[in-house]
């Protein structure tokens, strides 16, 4: 069971690098902002690789090209599933942006239950089931100017899909790697796939939109707030999503919505209603369901 309070650390991290990231936004744009997480994070992700390296002696670095194809397929989702929530979060706010990511839930439990053949016990479904309802009452649209705006539901939806491949990819990279040493591997795994963002996205600002690069660049404060919170959350999804099925491990990720609104509250001045909260709750149950169905 270490793989639950690993992810609730995880969520944490994640609410603090997201709403840092979300400051960046209106200077850097989506993929400056993006990019911050990856690039800013990487030394980190290096110290954090090499503290972990050092304490397990025994460990072997499996590099085949099963593990270079789930870093690259996972890093690039995880780019594109950033950019569309830092979107969404920029067209609803900051705590239901982060009730879209949740989205994610049912994607990687029906992905790991037919790619990867993870287990989930019928009470897990339930629960997943239950959190997965309460966020589709939370991220339903209100009427503006007498018509629905999907477009942040919408690209919340495709954010939580691509963290759901993101998850279940980084999860089959880190047993690659060394399946005997879970937690060291996955975090080796999020310094690996943090230098292939960090190249990759770096080279396309630079070719495409420089302002946006060098935005971030000047931003440096900030960007490395939210390179340190980036890489501290990867370590910890990454570690957690080695010692459990990716569905359970982004169930219990869904205690990230009532920090995120308690951060939004604080940070930009949002506040929830009393039915959201009430939904909220809802998905906390689920969540718990989830983790005690395990």
């Amino acid at each position: 069971m270490l793989w639950i309070p690993i992810t609730l650390a995880a969520t944490v991290f994640q609410v603090a690098r997201n709403a840092a990231q979300r400051s960046l936004v209106g200077g850097a744009g989506p993929w400056g902002a993006t990019l911050v997480r990856f690039l800013f994070g990487l030394p980190f992700s290096m110290l954090f690789t090499t503290i972990a390296v050092t304490l397990t002696p025994t460990m072997t670095f499996h590099l085949t090209p099963l593990f270079w194809l789930w870093c690259v397929v996972g890093g690039a989702a995880q780019i594109g599933a950033t950019a569309a929530l830092l979107l969404a979060m920029h067209r609803s706010s900051f705590a239901i942006g982060t009730a879209f990511q949740q989205s994610g839930l049912p994607f990687a439990a029906l992905m790991g239950l037919a790619f990867f053949h993870d287990h989930i016990t019928p009470l897990a479904w339930v629960g997943i089931a239950l959190a997965t309802g309460a966020l589709m009452v939370l991220s339903w649209p209100k009427h503006i100017d007498g018509a629905r705006d999907w477009s942040a539901a919408g690209l919340g939806t495709l954010s939580g899909a691509a963290f759901a491949l993101c998850a279940n990819a980084f999860r089959q990279a880190g047993l690659a790697l060394d399946p005997l040493h879970p937690i060291p591997s996955a975090v080796a795994t999020v310094m690996v796939v943090q230098a292939i963002q960090s190249i990759g996205l770096t080279s396309w600002l630079a070719a495409t939109s420089r302002h946006s690069l060098m935005a971030a660049l000047r931003s440096w404060r900030v960007s490395l707030g939210a390179g340190f919170f980036g890489a501290a959350a990867s370590s910890g999804w990454f570690s957690a999503l080695a010692l459990a099925p990716a569905a359970l491990v982004r169930a219990v990720g869904v205690v990230e919505m009532p920090i995120a609104a308690i951060a939004g509250r604080r940070l930009f001045k949002e506040k929830l209603s009393l039915w959201q909260w009430l939904w909220g709750a809802a998905a906390a149950a689920g969540v718990v369901l989830t983790a005690l169905a395990r």
